[in-house]
């Protein structure tokens, strides 16, 4: 039996509890000035919007379980990896400067509540009283399928690459080595496209209802329009805390440091910045192509002659050559 709770979508109850969960770790996070609880804490919200929602649902209908469980899976994937990684590292260095700031501190899980509830929203609206109401497709529809087949692949792909990169800065004593092994000559950012490929494969799934015409009006117009979920989380990796955040200023810091520079340039010039490519190809495509197809946007690039700090350059190259005759003599 269907629970009705607030409102037939279940925005409001899936809001006001992704408010309470994130504002209880932060009370934690803040008085204890604890970094361990902040991902875990994103991560694990996914997991019980969708149980509750599911729950609330009385459905024994497989499409509802299955994007419920793809989306728990995700999220506790997620969740646990992340845990892993500030457990061994011991503390998140974006909190430095907010960690004691009230305020700037609830920012950021201000920004966190919105993350969860808008990506939670293909899953939330499907197991919604509305969709409910109507006969549902019987599963196995193209959506659903095409929407398994890529939540396999994006699982595996960010799983893997995670895993990749623990390795390979858990191997190498030099911390600005360049990881471009595995998934990661092929793309810079594997964990990313993964993502975004995990998100909307989530939502081709809850959309099949709606696609094939089996539900109307409100509903009709809800599920479609909860492809806000995958583009918001789209929007964030590629413009607010993703690609602008590493690629540019990623770039200038191995230039203006001397730090393998050569070698990481010629890993930008042949591997994508987010589409899987053979590396070999995307080294001979013109410019005009990576910047558009490839969504190598301008933002995004590093210019030396426009960005760096030059006065410190040769300095840094100096310094780093020094270093490396030095490790030869001993």
């Amino acid at each position: 039996m269907t629970v009705h709770v607030l409102d037939d979508y279940y925005l409001a109850i899936t809001l006001l509890i992704t408010i309470g969960y994130q504002l209880f770790f932060f009370a934690i996070a803040f008085s204890l000035k604890f970094d361990k609880l902040t991902d875990f804490a994103g991560g694990t919200n996914f997991v019980v919007l969708a149980i509750i929602t599911l729950a609330f649902s009385g459905t024994r209908n497989a499409r509802q379980i299955v994007d419920s469980i793809f989306i728990m899976l995700w999220g506790a994937r997620l969740s646990g990896f992340l845990l892993f990684r500030i457990i061994k590292t011991g503390s998140d260095d974006r909190f430095d400067d907010k960690r004691d700031h009230f305020f700037k501190f609830l920012g950021f899980w201000i920004a966190q509540m919105l993350w969860v509830w808008v990506v939670s929203l293909p899953v939330t609206i499907l197991n919604s009283p509305k969709v409910l109401a109507f006969a549902q497709p019987a599963f196995g529809t193209g959506c659903d399928v095409a929407g398994i087949i890529l939540f396999t692949f994006g699982l595996i792909l960010e799983t893997a690459s995670d895993i990749q990169k623990y390795i390979f800065k858990s191997r190498k004593n030099d911390k600005s080595s360049i990881c471009d092994k595995g998934f990661f000559a092929w793309t810079r950012h594997p964990n990313y496209f993964a993502e975004i490929l995990i998100q909307f494969s989530i939502f081709m799934i809850a959309v099949a209802p709606a696609a094939y015409n089996y539900v109307m009006g409100g509903a009709f117009n809800a599920l479609y329009a909860s492809i806000v979920g995958p583009l918001f989380l789209t929007t964030l990796l590629m413009f607010v805390s993703g690609l602008n955040l590493q690629e540019r200023p990623g770039a200038k810091k191995r230039y203006d440091k001397g730090q393998h520079w050569d070698q990481y340039a010629r890993y930008l010039n042949r591997t994508s910045i987010l589409i899987p490519f053979p590396p070999q190809l995307y080294e001979k495509l013109p410019v005009i192509v990576k910047r558009t197809i490839f969504l190598e946007f301008p933002i995004y690039v590093f210019d030396p002659a426009k960005h760096s700090d030059s006065s410190h350059v040769g300095q840094a190259e100096e310094s780093n050559n020094n270093r490396q005759s030095g490790d030869q003599l001993v």
